[in-house]
């Protein structure tokens, strides 16, 4: 196994006084927690700080550490406890830890603060479960609830109610503290973790906190400029049209979008649809129309 100098580890100097063993244990501990840092390698250096302080703050296991570390030893180098070191050193057994192979050749299973008595094991929180959730746009806009079905490892299922925060965005992540995996030994049950994804709709699409609708015009209302409803995700409103607008032009409606502490707007883009000549009087229509437009040119 290899030496593991945990002042090396937290950073700290060998002389280095409870308190600043306490802040640096704080500080690192923050950076490399498993539910802030997603980083390859975190959760690791999160146990391997765990562990030194778990050495450094208890005075007998640092004065016991610091005898062996005065032998010489540096960080990763091969390493075996010297003869009779756990009888003389050893803190008792125990079933479970989340501690290295170094640490429990030196202090035994039980060495961790709380440990417990022999034969019993240290409660550990539950893991963390991610999962996701589908939401209608609609709902995104107005926060709500939804029910959402966990199959959990047995075959059984159980329903969630999920609170929908108003404005929520796709990729956002819920947390759902309590409902992840079951602690062990009386341990705290982990979180769920779930991300939002917003299912595609028929009048609108998401453009960060932009809405964006696609409004069907007549060639005379884009030329001549009209008021027509408009949908939003809060009603109906009533929108002006200027006189000689084009197809993909976008209006914009101010705050009419995701709400939050920005909102967005809705981007009206505007789509000319041009009627069917089906009747000899409609396509009498478009001659006159050609002749008052003849030297009209769109390309």
């Amino acid at each position: 196994m290899e030496f593991k100098d945990y002042y090396e580890i937290l950073g700290v100097k060998p002389d280095a006084s409870e308190a600043e063993i306490k802040s640096a244990y704080r500080k690192l501990a923050r950076k490399y927690h498993p539910d802030k840092n997603k980083e390859a390698g975190a959760e690791e250096k999160f146990k391997a700080v765990n562990e030194a302080n778990e050495v450094l703050k208890d005075a007998e296991k640092r004065r016991s550490y610091d005898q062996l570390r005065a032998g010489g030893y540096r960080q990763g180098e091969q390493f075996r406890p010297p003869p009779g070191w756990q009888g003389q050193h050893g803190f008792g057994g125990g079933d479970d830890s989340d501690f290295s192979d170094f640490f429990e050749s030196l202090f035994g299973r039980g060495g961790a603060a709380g440990g417990g008595h022999r034969g019993q094991p240290r409660p550990r929180r539950g893991q963390d479960v991610q999962a996701s959730v589908q939401i209608d746009l609609q709902t995104a806009f107005d926060g709500g609830r939804t029910r959402l079905a966990m199959h959990d490892p047995a075959g059984g299922e159980r329903v969630l109610e999920v609170k929908i925060p108003a404005g929520i965005q796709p990729g956002q992540v819920i947390r759902l503290s309590g409902q992840g995996q079951p602690g062990m030994a009386g341990g705290p049950n982990g979180d769920l973790l779930l991300e939002v994804g917003i299912r595609d709709d028929a009048r609108f699409r998401l453009d960060g906190r932009n809405v964006v609708h696609v409004l069907p015009i007549t060639p005379w209302e884009a030329a001549l400029g009209a008021a027509v409803p408009v949908p939003t995700l809060a009603g109906t409103v009533d929108l002006r049209i200027p006189a000689g607008s084009q197809s993909g032009r976008k209006l914009r409606l101010k705050g009419r979008g995701m709400p939050g502490s920005h909102p967005g707007d809705q981007l009206v883009e505007l789509s000319i649809r041009t009627p069917p000549a089906d009747t000899e009087e409609q396509r009498a229509a478009y001659d006159a129309l050609q002749a008052a437009f003849g030297d009209f040119n769109p390309r």
